[in-house]
């Protein structure tokens, strides 16, 4: 029989959603108040709640081009990541190569660079490929970023796939990227999909190079969109909380609409049959 969870438990499991959940609930609450009652007291509730602040978050600043920006930016930095990674941890995990140790270490090592010190050469050669200001000009260096990451990930579930199903691939006449293409790829799909979305993710919350590229206010990304509607003398915390709360909710559905892909590729891995 199951032993049935106790009072306990779900006072436990309540605290901790709480705790999970306060700083959204409290971004929320903050994006309701009318400015006067955001640094007058520390209420929970507003005695006078409005949308104004959404109002004014989309009005002041162009924050749909800034989302749109970091849709196709992440969009691109994914599909492109996810296909070299993917072919390059079929390569290090099936293919018989010698080193495949060392190359997969050398990649993990390269991951470990912080972005403040690679930024001046990755800087300097989007400038000199004339990519500033565009799409592109991000995609490439997140690339960079997010590909050993994505490699190391897509490797661990490429390796849990039985290698007596690429033999009888092989002993038909398929060829290594058809076998890959066919029977590697589909089968590892929850892996993929979960790293997928973490570069995604990745790449939608990268500030840094967003802030030094692409400095035209078109071409911004969200993170640095948000940055800029604090004024001289101001800062505007309603609009900030409500442009918060806007660019959020796209993300938190997209991880809702795919929860189970998700779940389901950050444990295939880890069960051995």
């Amino acid at each position: 029989m199951k032993k049935k969870s106790g009072a306990s438990f779900y006072f436990f499991l309540i605290v901790f959603v709480f705790l999970v959940m306060f700083p959204f609930i409290w971004v929320f609450l903050t994006s309701i108040k009318p400015p006067r009652e955001i640094f007058a007291s520390f209420a929970w509730f507003s005695a006078e709640p409005t949308f104004q602040s959404y109002v004014n978050a989309v009005n002041n600043r162009p924050l749909f081009t800034y989302m749109m920006n970091s849709f196709v930016i992440s969009s691109l930095t994914t599909l492109i990541a996810i296909a070299c990674a993917s072919l390059a941890a079929y390569a290090l995990t099936r293919l018989p190569i010698k080193g495949k140790g060392l190359i997969l270490g050398t990649v993990l090592a390269a991951s470990m660079f912080p972005q403040i010190a690679i930024i001046t050469p990755i800087y300097s050669f989007i400038t000199d490929l004339g990519l500033r200001n565009s799409y592109f000009g991000l995609v490439i260096p997140y690339i960079t970023i997010s590909l050993p990451l994505a490699i190391w990930i897509l490797a661990t579930f490429f390796k849990k796939i039985p290698f007596e199903l690429e033999e009888s691939a092989k002993l038909d006449g398929a060829t290594p990227f058809q076998t890959f293409r066919k029977i590697i790829f589909p089968l590892a799909a929850p892996g993929v999909f979960t790293t997928a979305i973490l570069v995604f993710i990745a790449a939608w919350n990268e500030y840094l190079f967003a802030l030094t590229i692409n400095t035209a206010d078109r071409w911004r990304t969200v993170p640095v969109g948000l940055s800029l509607y604090e004024s001289q003398y101001t800062i505007p915390w309603g609009d900030i909380t409500a442009a918060t709360v806007i660019v959020t909710v796209p993300i938190v559905i997209i991880v809702l609409l795919f929860q189970r892909r998700i779940v389901a590729g950050l444990t295939s891995g880890s069960v051995k049959e």
